[in-house]
């Protein structure tokens, strides 16, 4: 049994042209294609060398087709400056993390989805973000966890492989499944910013408008902006016309980067023209416009995935389940924010915990 859809993906997951894979493992980009395409079956021996050459499993490739990530259902953060190659293998990439939520769900009852979507009012984006908050009982709190909050309400994050250093995140909803998948090199302040504008795509732009262009970037970022920093609870800190010391001070309560806090006074009109641009220069000097220097926050991991190994541990070892996903452990590992060799750590909880519901499947 071949399956072509699987050589397609584990191609695009090592970033690999046709013409790249034929010179690496000497076999035509014409086969190369017919194989793809359906037209041809390789051998033992061609399907050995293009197993060694992509560097999966010969099962990887005997397996049913996974889960399709199409580009056109994706909203990728920051798309403008991803290459073609750097979109392909992180969908590659998404392709495999779905397979692996797909067997989590025939052993454990996953939290139900409870993503609300808003298509008849068509709210702003501030409007929206203002309503899921309500929907999930937040108040005007600070937002806790991110990736915790998502898991707790349906939502399946997966962090990103370290090759796909052009990625920040992106999301897509399969079969009424919500996904996001997140970049854990960015600091903790910038992952959760991420989080929030994937879940903004997510209650935007989920089957009834297409995720992609400038505008539904913006108006992601614009509902981000709003559920980590609500309103009410910015204007209760009385921020109007704040020093960057000030500044610096209040993101620490938000949990966002100086620079996003900078920007939502800025849109609340609690900044001055003169001060925001001010406050944004003296910012950028201290190196806040790349990171977040001196910060103690802890980069957000996943408390479900933590849970399903956990449980898994006295009876299949984190090795097996690679098997069973036809994966080598060292790429599963990519997918599950690093938790197989390091244990079960969580990441950095910023409040009391939002605990996803999960059980197996007897």
């Amino acid at each position: 049994m071949f399956t072509p859809e699987r050589l397609v993906i584990a191609r695009k997951r090592r970033r690999m042209t046709l013409a790249a894979l034929a010179q690496q493992c000497g076999i035509s980009a014409q086969s190369l294609t017919a194989y793809e395409n359906h037209r041809r079956i390789p051998t033992a021996e061609t399907l050995s060398s293009l197993s060694k050459a992509l560097k999966f499993p010969i099962s990887f490739f005997e397996a049913p087709p996974a889960p399709d990530m199409s580009p056109g259902a994706c909203s990728f953060r920051a798309p403008s400056k991803m290459s073609a190659v750097e979109r392909d293998s992180a969908l590659s990439s998404g392709a495999i993390a779905a397979t692996l939520n797909l067997w989590l769900e025939d052993r454990f009852s996953l939290p139900t989805p409870d993503v609300p979507t808003y298509p008849d009012s068509n709210p702003t984006p501030e409007e929206a973000a203002d309503l899921v908050r309500r929907h999930w009982g937040l108040g005007e709190d600070p937002a806790p966890n991110m990736v915790h909050l998502l898991e707790a309400h349906g939502v399946r994050v997966f962090s990103l492989a370290p090759d796909c250093l052009d990625v920040d995140a992106f999301s897509t909803t399969r079969h009424g499944t919500p996904y996001v998948f997140l970049n854990t090199r960015k600091t903790g302040e910038r992952g959760r910013f991420d989080a929030a504008h994937e879940l903004g795509h997510l209650v935007l732009h989920s089957g009834y408008e297409s995720p992609r262009g400038p505008e539904a970037e913006a108006n992601a970022d614009a509902f981000a902006s709003a559920f980590l920093m609500p309103r009410a609870g910015i204007l209760a800190q009385q921020l109007h016309e704040a020093s960057v010391e000030r500044i610096l001070s209040a993101k620490r309560r938000w949990q966002v980067s100086a620079m996003a806090l900078t920007y939502r006074l800025r849109t609340m009109k609690l900044l001055s023209e003169w001060r925001y641009h001010h406050a944004a220069r003296q910012l950028a000097q201290m190196g806040y416009r790349k990171g977040e220097p001196n910060s103690e926050m802890v980069r957000e991991s996943s408390q479900l995935l933590a849970k399903v190994f956990e449980a898994l541990r006295p009876r299949m070892s984190p090795a097996e389940v690679a098997a069973a996903m036809d994966i080598a452990p060292e790429e599963l590992n990519h997918f599950v924010f690093g938790l197989i060799p390091v244990g079960f750590q969580g990441g950095g909880e910023l409040s009391t915990p939002v605990r996803p519901a999960l059980s197996v499947v007897r």
